[in-house]
């Protein structure tokens, strides 16, 4: 999928947007809502599933650990 596309993914996504966005199926991403795997909530009968969480939760799964933020400083270079 290429980058622009992102663009197109809402704050909150229905079952198939999410699956998308994820890059797995519908069918994988249902049974991952149902077992409470993945950040989901139902709205009426309908799995919803918000993308900052949906992203948080990708973060947390892959051991990425947010840089922190550094307010009014410019970042420096490391030394070689």
């Amino acid at each position: 999928m290429a980058l622009a596309n992102h663009a197109e993914f809402r704050d909150v996504m229905d079952i198939r947007q999410a699956a998308g966005y994820l890059g797995i199926s519908a069918d994988s991403l249902y049974r991952y809502a149902s077992e409470g795997t993945v950040p989901a909530f139902k709205l009426g009968n309908r799995w919803r599933f918000k993308k900052n969480l949906l992203d948080a939760w990708m973060d947390r799964e892959s051991g990425v650990v947010a840089a922190p933020v550094m307010e009014g400083k410019k970042p420096t270079r490391s030394a070689r």
